[in-house]
């Protein structure tokens, strides 16, 4: 008999494990021999050294498959427990920009939003133009998430000019994220939709991700990241110019 304890290092080990555990009752049923005891970020299997080995491999599967998916459903697990490999149908797809949480394929769904995603893979700047509502934020946030995951970056920096929609709301409370936080409400929403919660926190408290006004750009080197200017119409000349000189 051996003892191991595994740690995974998953954004949301409770969604990886699936409601009431059924994903782990089904590693169980599949490894009857094996003792398994599921806590916090750690799995601890107790049995014989095969039979560790081989749910080991199992587990490599079962993370990859849900980090690359943002899910892991009781069908999907049943599949990727009594196959060799991936399954097919759960193959990635060239089009698709970033799998988002709860299992959103985030992917251009327009001409033009497809014409965005080839721009920004052959320039290292890119001027979006567009009416509102046709996914310009939301696509070019995307493009970012899957640059920091590719390992392409280091970091993303979201920029917006702190500027109202059409009506003044005085002054706001609190200290000063709370203050701005309003005014890139937009770009946390697209943030959410596409990097789990407790992940996308510890990327912002880390300054992995940065999400600041326009004004706190003066003085900054950029390099290495994947930046985006929001609402850029909004902007003054010279802070256009201010903004375009930031990168490193």
């Amino acid at each position: 008999m051996k003892e191991v304890s595994i740690p995974l290092e998953l954004s949301n080990p409770v969604d990886f494990f699936g409601v009431n555990d059924v994903n782990l009752k089904l590693i169980r049923k599949k490894y009857p021999g094996l003792k398994v005891i599921s806590r916090g970020n750690a799995l601890k299997l107790i049995g014989e050294p095969v039979q560790i080995d081989a749910l080991n491999k199992k587990l490599v599967q079962l993370i990859a498959h849900y980090e690359t998916f943002g899910r892991l459903s009781q069908d999907e697990a049943k599949e990727l427990l009594s196959s060799n490999g991936e399954s097919k149908s759960y193959s990635k797809s060239d089009d698709v920009l970033v799998y988002g949480t709860s299992g959103l394929v985030v992917k251009s769904r327009s001409a033009n939003q497809e014409m965005l995603v080839k721009s920004s893979e052959k320039n290292d700047i890119v001027f979006a133009i567009g009416p509102a509502g046709t996914g310009k934020t939301y696509t070019a946030v995307a493009l970012a998430v899957r640059a920091l995951k590719n390992k392409e970056v280091r970091k993303i920096v979201l920029t917006r000019p702190a500027v109202e929609a059409g009506e003044s709301l005085g002054f706001l409370p609190g200290d000063l994220k709370e203050k701005i936080d309003p005014y890139l409400r937009p770009l946390y929403d697209a943030l959410y939709d596409m990097i789990p919660g407790e992940k996308l926190n510890h990327f912002i408290e880390t300054h992995v991700i940065e999400v600041a006004p326009l004004a706190f750009m003066r003085g900054r080197t950029l390099d290495n990241a994947f930046v985006i200017l929001d609402e850029a119409q909004n902007a003054t000349e010279n802070q256009l110019k201010m903004f375009l000189t930031r990168m490193g």
